[in-house]
């Protein structure tokens, strides 16, 4: 598939912006140039793209109004820069998605909120919610409280990990080169622009190896780190030069711009292995024939009513093995909702949850997307 296909196809995308782009260069937040990437954003949405934005640019927005010409080495200074640029920076993108009657949201995440079960499944269920509303959700790290120990280490791994929680079709990084070369262009003037891999090819580390800039926290080492990143839930990732005229709709349009770094697999069959390695199952439900047979030959979700009973003590979001009356297993996959409540509702119909739980989560038990036939 080439990458007129890739970006063309895409319904959902995780656009992720640096922070030399967003300050140019530090000189402040470049409002026209935020503008200008709005604008294409916008165009995307109107052509039936979902957009989630990871927008860099809080501590260097910060570094501007303080008047800081250094970046910061302690880490409470390091905070108050990003929780001063923080505010500038929402304000803007605000602004500039308004004049097309955009509405927009601030997501602020750390390392423990995509690490623990229960907070990464909350932070995906708003970011979807978001999207159906038609609302872009502006997601950085919230730097304000976050440590070393809790750090993603850059946007662009941020960018990955964004991608994986709501299962985009690509990740857009746009840096301040063109794409990834097979030298370092700064250096050498032959260098050529590699426009198409596998994100797995170990002969990209030498090509990306090198530092980020004063500003940022990434390199090109960080954005091939990304790339694999995505290539576990199947997204591509094109990395591209963000002050190339209209890039994000000349993306769309089929141009081969910048670095496309393919996954091995599609987007489905990923997600489908990275389940099916999961050995260790949390718990039990036993299905009537009924289920066994929707889930095997229908492809259809888990519902409520086909569960005869349940296993074992797990958290909403754990894995769980999925048996006939036989015992046999047919199917795991990630449950929504925890083992008690999951008792309460079995073998009910999904319009009961509410009145069962007092509130409803899902109408599905496990989802399909979540589901693998073994």
């Amino acid at each position: 598939m080439t990458e007129r296909q890739h970006v063309s196809r895409a319904r959902r995308l995780v656009v992720k912006i640096g922070s030399a782009l967003l300050t140019n260069d530090g000189r402040g937040l470049d409002v026209a140039a935020l503008g200008g990437w709005v604008d294409q954003i916008a165009a995307l949405i109107a052509s039936g793209v979902e957009v989630v934005v990871v927008s860099s640019g809080s501590v260097a927005e910060g570094m501007s109004r303080l008047g800081w010409a250094v970046r910061p080495q302690q880490l409470h200074e390091l905070q108050a820069a990003a929780a001063v640029g923080q505010m500038g920076l929402v304000q803007t993108w605000e602004a500039q998605l308004q004049r097309h009657h955009l509405h927009s949201a601030q997501i602020l995440l750390t390392h423990d909120d995509l690490s623990d079960r229960k907070r990464y499944l909350n932070a995906r269920s708003t970011l979807r919610a978001l999207l159906d509303f038609g609302v872009v959700p502006i997601v950085n790290e919230n730097d304000t409280v976050v440590t070393d120990e809790i750090r993603f280490g850059d946007n662009d791994t941020l960018g990955a990990l964004v991608a994986n929680l709501i299962e985009a079709d690509g990740l857009i990084i746009l840096t301040d080169q063109e794409g990834l070369f097979d030298q370092d262009p700064r250096k050498n003037p032959e260098a050529r622009l590699i426009e198409q891999r596998h994100a797995s090819d170990t002969a990209l580390d030498a090509m990306a190896a090198g530092g980020a800039g004063a500003l940022g926290r990434g390199g090109m080492q960080t954005k091939v780190k990304a790339a694999r990143l995505a290539s576990r839930s199947g997204a591509f990732t094109v990395i591209v030069g963000g002050r190339l005229p209209a890039v994000l709709c000349r993306l769309r349009a089929g141009e081969m711009l910048g670095t496309l770094l393919l996954p091995n697999q599609g987007r489905t069959a990923a997600r489908k292995q990275w389940l099916a390695s999961h050995l260790k199952t949390r718990g039990q439900l036993m299905l009537d024939e009924g289920a066994v047979r929707v889930l095997c030959k229908g492809g259809r979700s888990l519902l409520p009513v086909g569960v005869k009973s349940v296993a074992g003590s797990f958290r909403r979001g754990e894995m769980v093995s999925c048996t006939d009356e036989s015992g046999r297993e047919v199917a795991r996959g990630l449950i929504n909702y925890n083992a008690d409540e999951a008792r309460a509702i079995a073998g009910r119909s999904s319009d009961r949850i509410a009145d069962l739980l007092g509130y409803i989560s899902d109408e599905e038990m496990i989802h399909r997307d979540n589901l693998v036939i073994v």
